[in-house]
């Protein structure tokens, strides 16, 4: 009996031939079994004072009961000792630096008596294997997506240095197909981790219900056992493709088996068979990890009869959600206050931004992606900005400012001929004369604005006097205009300029009259 236990069966075979009356040596012949096994297990059945007809009629797991009640080592008093303890033992596990060896040790000074190290931890092992039982989860087609990365990185060799480049491997699994997808990107930054999860998303050609990210910093900022707080890059990616976020809890790797598993197959089916190839970009490398990811969803899975990839597409990726229409970019947050001259600077772009300036003073926030810049106050939104660079360089919406700061922007020589077109005709052709002069703009446009205040400030018909002898006079000037009016030029009537006669090639020169002869006077005073 010191061997493997015979099955009830034939346990029901030795005590029928035992009831007809045969002897054991013949019971053991023709059921080719040892005499010692049959004389043990008649032993037991007379031991255990049932009849021979009410053990026959048992169920066999009733009739092991019987024979086979447990291993003695369970029912020895050193046994009941250390099961009083192994709660506390196993306590004791999860300080730092206490080990088995070290409780094996304390638990012979007061059991010298005691088991051995090998028996204490088989002991030991088998009640936190009770206590920490393993449960088979269930997953339903579509709805969750496992994300992870690798722990071992690929590379790549830059061509221009011959710098060898770790890469890291993103790795997702759909948990009731396990189909698989892989991805190598620079990092595990926010950004890269984005990336990775919008390609996995495209190459599936949908959106499950559930992302259960580990707790990776890109995905989880601080880690709690029933609400972690997620990034929140990671929380406006899954509203956009609205899908829940449902990370992994800390230190539980059997809540995300399956991609551990993955990862598992990817060592062997991906990295083992290309440990021998050089990449020179991480364009090469991702199109090897692909090639290599479609052959392992293709190969037929043991103890099924079809593949990861036939299994995906017949049963689980009709059941996706559909992609958003537009694709994700991640939004980035700030707080700023908006300065005297109503522009709140981006310290990322080393930009300048325009805000209303009634919210000069206030704390804005500011939300921008990869191409705008907007800016809200109490939840408002109060600006939008197409995203620029440019190093100290101001964007403005000429809405933004206080009036007189759009009259300062607004100027130009068309705003104010335009002004003047509408004051006067004759003030409008001093000011196209002004401007045809050429001088610097801003002392041009200063012209203007002293003449338009003289308008406010004098009678119209003074005015127009004074601005057509400034026409008249060719003298394009405000201080010209301003000394008429100053000295009441115009109350007088002014003699008209003396015009230069035009030139005729008909005057006779200086040359004619050089080659004409003198005249002789007469005696009588005639020539």
């Amino acid at each position: 009996m010191a061997g493997k236990p015979k099955r009830m069966s034939q346990v029901k075979q030795i005590l029928q031939l035992h009831n007809q009356g045969y002897g054991n040596k013949t019971i053991a012949r023709d059921l080719g079994v040892s005499k010692n096994t049959v004389k043990s297990y008649l032993e037991k059945y007379r031991r255990s004072k049932i009849s021979l007809s009410t053990l026959l009629k048992m169920e066999e797991h009733a009739l092991e009961k019987v024979f086979h009640p447990g291993n003695p080592a369970y029912k020895d008093n050193r046994f009941e000792v250390l099961k009083s303890r192994l709660d506390g033992y196993v306590e004791e596990l999860n300080k730092t630096g206490v080990t088995k060896q070290l409780l094996w040790e304390e638990y012979r000074m007061s059991q010298p008596e005691g088991y051995s190290l090998s028996q204490f931890t088989f002991h030991l092992s088998q009640h936190i294997k009770v206590k920490r039982p393993s449960m088979v989860l269930h997953h339903e087609p579509g709805e969750k997506l496992f994300v992870d990365f690798a722990g071992k990185p690929l590379s790549f060799i830059d061509p221009n240095t011959g710098e060898v480049i770790n890469c890291q491997v993103f790795v997702a699994c759909l948990p009731y197909s396990d189909y698989g997808f892989c991805l190598a990107v620079p990092s595990q930054r926010i950004d890269d981790f984005i990336h990775a999860l919008t390609c996995c998303l495209e190459s599936l050609g949908g959106v499950p219900k559930v992302l259960v990210p580990d707790n990776l910093k890109s995905a989880v900022i601080k880690a709690n056992k029933y609400e972690p707080t997620l990034n929140r890059v990671l929380e406006d990616f899954a509203n956009h493709n609205n899908m829940a976020v449902v990370p992994a809890r800390a230190r539980k790797p059997k809540d995300k088996a399956l991609v551990e598993n993955q990862v598992k197959l990817i060592y062997n089916r991906v990295y083992a068979r290309i440990r021998h190839q050089q990449f020179f970009s991480l364009h090469q490398l991702n199109d090897a990890i692909k090639h290599h990811m479609l052959k392992h969803n293709q190969t037929r899975m043991q103890k099924h009869d079809y593949c990861r990839e036939e299994h995906f597409l017949s049963n689980e990726k009709p059941l996706l959600k559909e992609l958003p229409a537009k694709p994700f970019e991640i939004k980035y947050y700030k707080t700023y206050k908006l300065a005297p001259n109503n522009h709140i600077y981006l310290g990322e772009d080393k930009h300048y931004y325009s805000a209303p300036y009634q919210y000069i003073g206030q704390k804005l926030k500011v939300v921008y992606t990869r191409s705008l810049v907007r800016i809200f106050h109490q939840h408002i939104l109060i600006a939008v900005h197409k995203r620029k660079s440019g190093i100290g360089r101001y964007t403005t919406n000429k809405e933004h400012l206080c009036s007189t700061h759009q009259y300062y922007l607004n100027r130009s020589p068309e705003y104010y001929k335009k002004k003047a077109g509408k004051l006067s005709e004759t003030l409008k052709e001093l000011v196209e004369l002004i401007f045809s002069q050429n001088r610097y703009p801003e002392q041009l446009y200063k012209s203007c604005d002293g003449l338009f205040s003289l308008h406010k400030n004098t009678s119209l018909k003074t005015f127009e006097k004074a601005c057509q002898m400034a026409i008249d006079h060719q003298n394009y000037s405000y201080l010209f205009v301003q000394n008429v009016i100053r000295n009441k030029t115009t109350e007088y009537v002014e003699e008209q300029p003396r015009k230069n006669l035009p030139d005729h090639h008909n005057i006779r020169g200086k040359e004619y009259y050089n080659n004409q002869l003198p005249l002789k006077l007469k005696n009588n005073g005639e020539y």
